[in-house]
């Protein structure tokens, strides 16, 4: 199964939404000692696992790159003032999508329905159980979704609903902005060139990779823990303003272990398959981006900071091509 930590890392670092609304209760500081030791280490064997922003060189080459966090908190607002120097003074920003791209994903979800949802074939009440359907009827209702058109969502966009606690559903309407929007902001308002860094539906083709039966594995493992999406939102956001991301990754592989169905090796197998499938192979297809940017430089590079870290981490691609790592206060 696709765990429900996953959906929210899906969450926190592709879509623009807010949850400053909820009451969750972040979950890191009440951890068993074993569980902490055993998450401590799992992130200590990771490169670059801690840290939001850096500064890369190669050469004349120079990138400032920021781990962005897309949901609203007013903490952002320090953040912008604590890399304002290295925006402000860039010849390029480089963002995940612009104002253009979202442009061109409103529009072309408008054009095509298909993306969202299914207009042909079986529908969800018919693809799961009475008893998932009708839990999954309670709590897409808690979000103002009807049955009737949840019936019809295709599975990944379904289980990334769940994802969002129903505290949240109003903040997202009204447009509560990240970081990453404010970085776009202050770029427009300064005249700084924006670039995106991969074609505004790269994100349907992400999940288009997903096998069918796995998006519906998705959805019960957002079910199973749905009481609890305002208290992972909490740990969430903590965690990325402590620059400690990963935290959210390797409490979500603990808490899914104890879910029914699935072993150990289960879990860890799905949760490579995620890294690579919605991680990895973008950060490869971003990299001769960023270093082309970098040449122009200096530059300016803002993504999900999940994106930083690991073996396949921006940071580590970045290595490996001849730059120089260093970590910036953030």
């Amino acid at each position: 199964m696709l765990r429900t930590a996953l959906v929210w890392l899906i969450l926190a670092f592709t879509v623009r939404a807010a949850a400053a609304a909820c009451n969750g209760e972040d979950l890191a500081p009440t951890m068993a000692p074993d569980d902490r030791a055993a998450i401590d280490a799992a992130i200590s064997a990771v490169p670059y696992a801690r840290g939001n922003a850096w500064l890369a060189q190669r050469g004349d080459a120079r990138l400032f790159l920021v781990g962005t966090y897309h949901l609203g908190d007013p903490r952002h607002d320090a953040v912008l003032e604590r890399i304002a120097h290295a925006l402000d003074e860039a010849t390029v920003v480089l963002v995940e999508a612009g104002p253009d791209e979202m442009e061109k994903l409103k529009s072309e979800m408008t054009r095509r329905p298909d993306l969202l949802f299914t207009t042909s074939g079986p529908t969800l009440p018919e693809r799961l159980d009475e008893t998932d359907w009708q839990m999954l009827v309670d709590a897409m209702r808690e979000r103002g979704v009807p049955a009737v058109l949840a019936s019809k969502m295709r599975p990944w966009y379904v289980s990334m609903m769940l994802g969002i606690p129903p505290c949240a559903m109003a903040e997202i309407g009204a447009g509560s902005s990240g970081l990453d929007a404010r970085i776009i902001a202050r770029a427009e308002a300064r005249g700084i060139p924006l670039r995106a860094l991969e074609p505004y539906d790269t994100i349907f083709g992400l999940f288009d990779a997903v096998p069918p039966e796995k998006q519906l594995d998705m959805i019960r493992a957002t079910l199973a823990m749905s009481e609890q999406a305002e208290d992972y939102a909490a740990t969430l956001t903590e965690a990325y303003f402590a620059e400690d991301v990963r935290l959210s990754w390797e409490l979500g592989r603990l808490a899914a272990y104890d879910l029914p169905g699935m072993t150990r090796d289960e879990v860890d197998g799905d949760l490579v398959l995620m890294e690579e499938s919605l991680v990895n192979r973008r950060n490869h297809a971003w990299l001769p981006v960023l270093e082309a940017a970098a040449e122009e430089g200096p530059a300016f590079a803002a993504f999900g900071a999940m994106h930083l870290s690991g073996e396949e981490g921006v940071l580590a691609l970045l290595e490996r091509e001849g730059f120089t790592i260093e970590r910036q206060p953030f």
